[in-house]
C-alpha cells in the first residue's frame, strides 16, 4: 500500500521574507544541537564530572539523537530517485522539502503505551524517534515538480532535472 506525501519547493528568491522553510531548517538544527548538548551533558554527570571524555560524550549522544537515514540515489536521463529507509514513520509524521539544489527530509515521532489496573497505571512507555537529513544533488531540479511516496517503511522521491540553461545567441545590429 503506497502513501502519497505532500511536498513543498522552497522559493529560489534572494529576499529573506521568501525564505520561511529555511528558518525552520535552522530551527531543527538547533535543535538537534541542543538535544545532542543535553545528552552529552548527562553523559558527563554520570561519569562523575570528570574532564578529559567531552568528544566522546558529544559523539556518543551524536549516534543517540541522529539516527542516520541509509538512502539511495539513482540517475534516469530526466529525474533522479532517491530512496531512504524510515521504519515506523507514517506519512503524516513525514516532512520533504524541496530546493533547487538539495531535499530536505525530517521526520519525528512518538509513541505512548498505557497499562492500567484499575485506576493505577502498571506500566507506561514513552518513545520518540525522530532524524533529519539535507541531501545535496549533483545537479538542478524543478522542486514543484517533486513526488514523494511512502510504502513499507521506504520514501521514495521521485526529482525531476530542471532543464538545463538556453544558450541564446547575441546578434549585431
Amino acid at each position: 500500500m503506497s502513501t502519497v506525501l505532500a511536498t513543498r519547493p522552497i522559493s529560489t528568491s534572494r529576499t529573506m521574507l521568501a525564505f520561511p522553510q529555511v528558518r525552520s531548517l535552522f530551527e531543527d538544527m538547533e535543535a538537534f544541537n541542543r538535544k545532542i548538548s543535553d545528552r552529552a551533558f548527562a553523559f558527563f554527570q554520570q561519569r562523575g564530572g570528570t574532564n578529559g571524555w567531552d568528544a566522546d560524550d558529544w559523539f556518543r549522544a551524536e549516534s543517540e539523537v541522529l539516527k542516520q537515514v541509509p538512502i539511495e540515489i539513482s540517475e534516469s536521463r530526466d529525474n533522479y530517485m532517491l530512496r531512504a529507509e524510515v521504519p515506523g514513520f507514517e506519512a503524516k509524521e513525514i516532512e520533504v522539502q524541496a530546493e533547487s539544489n538539495a531535499i530536505y527530509i525530517h521526520g519525528k515521532s512518538g509513541k505512548e503505551k498505557e497499562v492500567k489496573e484499575g485506576k493505577e497505571v502498571r506500566y507506561s512507555e514513552v518513545s520518540a524517534n525522530e532524524f533529519c537529513r539535507r541531501v545535496e544533488l549533483p545537479s538542478l531540479i524543478a522542486p514543484e515538480k517533486v513526488a514523494a511516496h511512502l510504502a513499507n517503511g521506504i520514501l521514495q522521491l521521485t526529482l525531476p532535472k530542471a532543464a538545463p540553461p538556453k544558450s541564446i545567441e547575441v546578434k549585431a545590429v
